[in-house]
């Protein structure tokens, strides 16, 4: 077994590990450290003999790393000699754990790598960390910033889960409820950002936004009675589908009118109507809702044939239980194709009075589009060449430029 055995394992079997320590030793840090530790062990060991069961294996020479890091806490002794005679009963899963369980020490995990006492950005580090199994650097290549950034988030993301003392523990189930939503905030954000990403030459990051749809489907197997779990899948698949034409071989951006949707993924679009399908047993919301969208899209023959008047009606609905900017914006583009782009423009006037998504490129993209609808060239070059300007991500910018060019 070579290292990419070893990635493979660990990035499947990685939440198991670290949540069944964290239970067992109830240091949320210690436990991701000895996984670590088990995993580096693993990298020399596993060339000479190859285990027979690998997940196995890493959950058995992480549990004694555990113990051989409480035994030199002196403080701690009282603790460790409770944990060497619960290591003598026999490890708390074996060579003979089912490798396809999953239960609710994956789902504890997931709330407290969320858990409100961390800023978004350490969440979101910790999640695909010990959840996703992500090493720093890969963390660090998703998101376009240096590897110790990365890895001063995931240090203070466990000091201050220690420092909160927070319980490895389910919440309980009205809490749980409630927290729910930060969870998902924290895999809409990765998958954001591996469906478009913010900055640098790429527009997208195809393995980050993967990472969050296997994310998602563990949260959906974990808590199948939630529909807005379901709404997030379908989201995450249905839009997914779409990035086999979304980019041209060199990388550079296929707009939605010029998509081949021939290359768009048929078993993806199915997936995501299925999740939709449960997500919408008690009502949409707002993920849900925006899944309902990718739905539209993604049942069309083309843009033209595309039922843009349902498309309005959703953004409505969206808008009213879940009011942002954005959506509002994206409401424009919608009336846009389904009536006209003067009343669009009407709508897009007054988020720019309100002064709402100040500093955003999408403003004034979406602004020249319909002014060059309208036929006014020069307000509408104007306009994306401003979005250019404010564009962070070059393969945007890039389009943003050539159409303003068009213009001229």
């Amino acid at each position: 077994m070579g290292t990419a055995d070893v990635e493979a394992v660990w990035r499947i079997e990685s939440a198991r590990i670290v949540a069944a320590l964290t239970r067992f030793t109830g240091d949320f840090g210690l436990a991701e450290e000895a996984a670590q530790e088990a995993v580096a062990e693993a990298l020399v060991s596993w060339l000479l003999v190859p285990p027979a069961n690998p997940a196995g294996w890493l959950m058995a020479t992480a549990r004694r790393r555990a113990v051989d890091a409480i035994r030199r806490r002196t403080t701690l002794h009282d603790r460790y000699a409770l944990l060497a005679a619960d290591l003598a009963v026999g490890p708390a899963v074996d060579e003979e754990a089912d490798p396809d369980r999953i239960d609710d020490d994956i789902l504890a995990l997931m709330f407290i790598s969320c858990h409100p006492v961390l800023s978004p950005e350490v969440r979101v580090a910790l999640t695909l960390r010990v959840v996703g199994g992500l090493s720093s650097a890969e963390i660090a290549r998703a998101f376009l910033v240096p590897v110790p950034t990365v890895q001063a988030r995931i240090t203070r993301g466990k000091k201050t889960i220690a420092a909160a003392r927070v319980p490895f523990e389910l919440p309980a189930a009205g809490e749980r409820r409630e927290r729910l939503g930060g969870v998902l905030s924290v895999l809409y954000v990765i998958f954001t950002e591996g469906s478009t990403a913010t900055s640098g030459d790429q527009l997208l990051r195809p393995e980050v936004a993967y990472e969050a749809i296997r994310l998602a489907r563990t949260l959906a197997a974990l808590q199948p009675d939630e529909p807005e779990v379901h709404g997030l899948l379908a989201l995450f698949e249905l839009t997914a589908a779409r990035f086999p034409a979304r980019t041209a071989p060199d990388g550079s951006p296929i707009l939605l009118e010029h998509q081949d949707r021939r290359r768009w993924d048929v078993a993806a679009i199915r997936r995501g109507t299925a999740a939709l399908a449960r997500a919408s047993t008690r009502g949409l919301g707002p993920y849900g809702l925006q899944a309902a969208i990718a739905a539209a899209h993604a049942s069309a023959p083309s843009v033209e044939a595309t039922d843009w008047d349902r498309i309005v009606v959703l953004y409505e609905a969206l808008g009213r239980i879940a009011p942002s900017p954005v959506v509002e914006l994206n409401r424009a583009v919608a009336v846009a194709m389904a009536t006209g782009p003067a009343q669009a423009l009407a709508i897009v006037d007054e988020l720019i009075a309100s002064d709402r998504l100040a500093g955003s490129h999408l403003v004034p993209t979406v602004r020249g589009e319909l002014l060059a609808r309208l036929g006014r060239r020069p307000e509408a070059r104007a306009e994306l060449e401003l979005a250019a300007r404010l564009c962070p991500n070059q393969r945007e910018r890039s389009v943003l430029l050539r159409k303003a060019a068009e213009l001229s």
